[in-house]
Formats: structure tokens, C-alpha cells, sequence
């Protein structure tokens, strides 16, 4: 996995501080953490189309949310028909896990996701200060969620959760995950899809130890873990200067992977950069 090409493949003029994507059928969905919008892009026909997760009754913005009341959506998945996106738990307003289905674009009312994250910070003897969800993959009735090592004890690991998630109700086994350094900075997981029976996961490595406040940016990794064992594999430092936040299949052969990135600049921008990434199996 040491030799890789990353090249950027298209922008799109219309969503801002992308933290996560997932290529589904010839169409990607994305979702910003600060955004209340499921975010839907047509590559052939570059139109996008904007699903709000909220009621109609909402008065407030529906994008570029303050800080302090944004839903910090930072992990997206689908399992059969319906899309997830889930809040990172890393403050009482960012609890929740919206839910739409793809086929019909029916919005339905978001999973209070409160009592599962403390029972996994629980589980997984995490502190709220070190807990906060970035990557959300499905495997059928299996869940992995990410947690992000990004708070003040740096705890990277998994969790994976068997069960419904519309009830929350799971079995729980959690694995702390040890990552590399990057330039001397912590990398800390941020997304991560299954393909070739592996998890791919990104991991940012950011000069800060809040889940909260952003830090200067040293660059992203790309690894393999095995799930029967789960433990790292193989790593690839694959920039030095972005802040990849979300990672999907995009295309395979009987040679190489491709993945499709996005990045969180951390800024008001509206647009977003959508990275090809492929590498050897």
C-alpha cells in the first residue's frame, strides 16, 4: 500500500466544511458539520441536489451553523435503502444520527442517540472529553463506529455495535486502536469504509487536544486494518497538508482500490474538493 496516486477529480460549488461522503449507485452523498443538509451530487451532471434533516417548522440556518449549535455531522452510512448521518456526541447537541431513505428522499425524525453514546463511553471507559464519532461504517447488522483520538488523552479506537440502530440497541465490543505520528503530531481517525474484506480508514493528524477547537494541520494517513484481529496492517502517510475527513469506496479491480476523499478546510467557504485516491490491494 506504500505506492498511491492522489489527484484532485472535482469541486463542488455548494457545500462547505465537508466531513464525510459515501458513493452509493452512481450518486454521492455528503454532509457537512455544519449543516442540517444531506447533500447529494450527480458526477456526470455536476447537479446537486440539498435534502434538509430538519422539520419545516425550523426557523434557524440550515447551513454554515454557528459553532455552538451546528449538529456536527461527521460520519455517514447507508444500509439497504436508508441513509444515516451521525452526530459526533462530542457535546449535548450533537447526539443525534438523521435519517433519510435515498430512494424516496423521505425525511424521518432523528434517532436520539444520547443513551447509546454514553453507554459506549461507558464500555469503552471514554470521557466525554475524549469522545467524538467520525466515521460511521455499516456491514449488514454490523455497525463500527470511529471515535476520534482528538481530545485531551488521544484515545483512537472502534467500536462495533451488533444490533438495530433505529432502536439503538446494540451489543457492544470496543478496541482502542494505536496510530502513527505524523510529523511529530498524533493521527487521529476521521472516516473509514470496508473494501477487499478490510476496513480503510483516514486519520488526521491536527495540533490541538480538544473535540472542540481546531488545530493547525500536519496532514492525513491511510490504513488497513484487519477486522478479524483488529489490528492496523499497513499505514501510508498520503498528505502532509490536508485534513481529509471522509472516505468511500468508489471503484475496484483485481489490482488497485479507489477511493473518493473530502476535505474540511475549517473554513465559511462554500465549496467543496473531492480527491481520487487509488492504491494497490
Amino acid at each position: 500500500m506504500q505506492k498511491f496516486t492522489l489527484e484532485l477529480l472535482f469541486r463542488i460549488i455548494g457545500i462547505g466544511s465537508a466531513s464525510g461522503l459515501i458513493y452509493h449507485e452512481n450518486a454521492l452523498y455528503l454532509v457537512a458539520d455544519n449543516s442540517h443538509l444531506v447533500y447529494n451530487y450527480n458526477i456526470e451532471t455536476k447537479a446537486l441536489d440539498k435534502t434538509s434533516l430538519v422539520n419545516k417548522e425550523y426557523a434557524g440556518a440550515l447551513e454554515n451553523v454557528p459553532k455552538a449549535d451546528k449538529p456536527d455531522y461527521e460520519a455517514i452510512a447507508i444500509k439497504d435503502d436508508s441513509l444515516y448521518v451521525f452526530g459526533s456526541g462530542s457535546a449535548d447537541n450533537r447526539n443525534l444520527i438523521g435519517h433519510m431513505n435515498i430512494k424516496t428522499k423521505e425525511v424521518y425524525p432523528h434517532i436520539d442517540a444520547a443513551d447509546l453514546y454514553l453507554a459506549m463511553q461507558s464500555f469503552g471507559e471514554i470521557s466525554p472529553e475524549d469522545f467524538n464519532i467520525e466515521g460511521a461504517v455499516n456491514d449488514g447488522d454490523t455497525w463500527y463506529l470511529l471515535n476520534r483520538g482528538n481530545g485531551p488523552k488521544k484515545v483512537n479506537g472502534i467500536f462495533t455495535l451488533n444490533g438495530t440502530i433505529n432502536t439503538t440497541f446494540f451489543q457492544i465490543i470496543y478496541n482502542p486502536i494505536k496510530l502513527p505520528r505524523i510529523n511529530g503530531v498524533q493521527a487521529t481517525f476521521t472516516d473509514g469504509t470496508i473494501a477487499n474484506g478490510k476496513l480503510y480508514f483516514i486519520a488526521a493528524a491536527e495540533n490541538t487536544a480538544s473535540t472542540y477547537l481546531d488545530g493547525d494541520v500536519a496532514g492525513t494517513v491511510l490504513g488497513r486494518i484487519n477486522l478479524d484481529k483488529m489490528k492496523v496492517e499497513k499505514t501510508v502517510v498520503i498528505s502532509e497538508k490536508n485534513k481529509f475527513e471522509g472516505i468511500t469506496l468508489y471503484k475496484e479491480n483485481a489490482k488497485t482500490l479507489e477511493f473518493l476523499l473530502c476535505e474540511d478546510t475549517d473554513n465559511d467557504a462554500t465549496e467543496t474538493e473531492v480527491y481520487k485516491l487509488t492504491v494497490k490491494k
